[in-house]
């Protein structure tokens, strides 16, 4: 690895592991809030109409 790469690669492993430990810090609740609006989400898309491709003419 040139010096450059190296650098890059550990600026963006640095950035990767401060995400990681701010998603960590997060309360548990934030999963059940995610998980619910995931499933908001997929009851609207059921729930709206079939859309049907366009006939080839």
């Amino acid at each position: 690895m040139t010096t450059p790469d190296l650098a890059r690669y550990t600026r963006l492993r640095t950035e990767a592991d401060t995400h990681r430990l701010a998603q960590d810090a997060h309360r548990p609740a934030d999963l059940r809030e995610r998980l619910g609006w995931t499933l908001v989400e997929v009851g609207l898309r059921l729930a709206a109409p079939q859309q049907r491709p366009a006939l080839a003419r």
